[in-house]
């Protein structure tokens, strides 16, 4: 991280909690230097300028300076443009937020996933549908984990053979897909090649695709969360996601 200040800087704010008695300690993810913490000193106060502007889910540019784990944040300027969320797309909003906050390091840059994360709050803004809310979750999911050095491999198995539509897989975590064999056991996470092969191409339009990828990334982020148990997914279900 660079030291000394930073200057109006793409964010948004991953999650805040109280720090004595008038303060913020804030958890922001910006566009440049990936996920920072930063103090806002006297943002509690009625007539502070940073009351009301640090918010979760609205875009903002954030000014900091210092030194060490925490920084100190300067200013804030709302930039526009984004609906609140409201019901359900609020409820995924607090669920994307939290896997950025268990999986990200600190001081990490990932610009595209940032920009992936500024459109999937634009979409869970205006979301109408809840099946579209679902396949932009998963569309999200799978750029996380690929951000993160833990892509997917969906359109080959661990042998590098095509992945063939009509048949039946076991996916396993650092390995890939395996074909299963017609006398072969059930399996309970088992998926067809098709939903691999819409997967791969970023397309969950089909409901036994949306359904299939939902166990599927569901185990492989319970993988890497290493059991942490995500406080998000008890708010409206761990099911319905």
């Amino acid at each position: 991280m660079p030291r000394g200040r930073i200057d109006a800087q793409p964010a948004y704010v991953l999650h805040t909690r109280p720090y004595r008695e008038t303060s913020l300690l804030v958890e922001a993810f910006s566009r440049d230097y990936g996920r920072v913490a930063l103090l806002a000193r006297g943002a509690r106060r009625p007539h502070s300028t940073l009351r009301g502007l640090i918010m979760s889910f609205q875009p903002l540019e954030l000014s900091w300076s210092g030194k060490g784990e925490v920084l100190t944040l300067m200013k804030a300027e709302w930039q526009g443009g984004q609906p609140l969320l409201v019901g359900l797309p609020l409820f995924c909003g607090y669920y994307i937020n939290e896997l950025l906050l268990r999986l990200l390091p600190r001081e990490d840059a990932h610009a595209r996933l940032f920009e992936h994360y500024a459109q999937m709050l634009l979409r869970l803004g205006y979301a109408a549908k809840e099946q579209g809310t679902e396949a932009d979750l998963r569309s999200f999911e799978c750029a996380l984990l690929t951000e993160l050095g833990y892509g997917l491999t969906l359109d080959r198995d661990f042998q590098g053979k095509p992945v063939i539509a009509d048949a039946r897989y076991r996916y396993e975590i650092e390995r890939g897909p395996v074909l299963l064999t017609d006398d072969a056991e059930a399996e309970s996470y088992a998926l067809s090649g098709q939903s691999l092969l819409d997967m791969a191409r970023d397309d969950y339009s089909h409901p036994v695709t949306r359904n299939e990828a939902k166990q599927l990334i569901r185990r492989l982020l319970a993988h890497y969360l290493d059991g942490v148990e995500l406080h998000s997914r008890t708010l409206f279900g761990a099911g319905s996601r």
